[in-house]
């Protein structure tokens, strides 16, 4: 059984990322906009800040307390030609106004590719795409399950795939799970702990578990551990390390074209 390790790959793309940035005359800035104290949206913020560091872009976390302050901060970031990037690390507080705010976002500078007008796609997905094509996943011919249609990772993974022509079902959280079992790929985010469980995945079955949840201080995914105990999986991705590293390296990569741009 493969382990899909993001960490691995995103370590390459680093390398030519860090040279990039070294050869530019402006130094790239990624400003990043939450409203919550979140432990899961904690790790993931400071995983940008150790990435940034590491690379030579400088990252600014900025902690609002309401949608206004939100609203305010993107518009002043927007025209400020210090910024390459800006994102809104979700999810909100009030998720009601996500997509309001994510659209407000300038599209040159929604390095997360959320807001309809983005130049990019989102950045979540495509590092779905990256695991799954340095990992020699085919999708052609397969039948690809996706759990929860977030914004993340559901809709715009969908959109693509369905462009590309592959047979695609979307699932949504409160469907019947049982069906997967009949999916040679399954995708999954919804930070539902021990969602899909051992009965719902058939021997053979490509395992990517982008959802994350802390349980009692713990990170959890999607997946339950009883699938994770299988050996007869084709693959699947570690509680950590699988998605999320190359998420951030293809965030990055938005930055550092933005920056250029400008």
């Amino acid at each position: 059984m493969k382990i899909l390790s993001g960490k691995e790959l995103a370590g390459f793309v680093k390398e030519r990322q860090a040279h990039q940035v070294s050869s530019m005359t402006k130094t790239p800035k990624l400003l990043i906009i939450r409203d919550s104290d979140n432990p899961v949206i904690t790790k993931y913020v400071n995983l940008k800040i150790k990435y940034g560091e590491d690379i030579g872009i400088v990252v600014e976390d900025y902690r609002a307390n309401s949608s206004e302050d939100i609203a305010k901060r993107i518009q002043s970031a927007n025209v400020d030609d210090t910024i390459s990037g800006i994102i809104l690390q979700l999810p909100l507080t009030d998720k009601s106004q996500t997509d309001t705010l994510c659209n407000m976002i300038a599209p040159t500078k929604d390095v997360d590719g959320l807001g309809l007008n983005s130049v990019y796609d989102s950045a979540t997905a495509t590092a779905i795409l990256w695991l799954l094509t340095g990992y020699d996943i085919t999708l052609t011919n397969a039948r690809i399950a996706l759990v929860g249609r977030g914004k993340l990772v559901g809709a715009p993974l969908y959109n693509m795939f369905t462009k590309s022509g592959y047979n695609v079902t979307l699932f949504h959280r409160g469907d019947d799970l049982s069906d997967l079992i009949n999916y040679n790929i399954i995708i999954t985010a919804t930070g539902v702990p021990d969602l899909i469980t051992d009965q719902m995945v058939k021997p053979g079955a490509t395992i990517i578990d982008a959802g994350t949840a802390s349980e009692d201080g713990v990170l959890k995914g999607d997946v339950s551990s009883s699938v994770r105990e299988r050996q007869d999986l084709n693959a699947i991705t570690p509680i950590t390390g699988g998605v999320g590293p190359l998420t951030v390296t293809c965030l990055f990569d938005h930055v550092i074209q933005s920056a250029s741009q400008h």
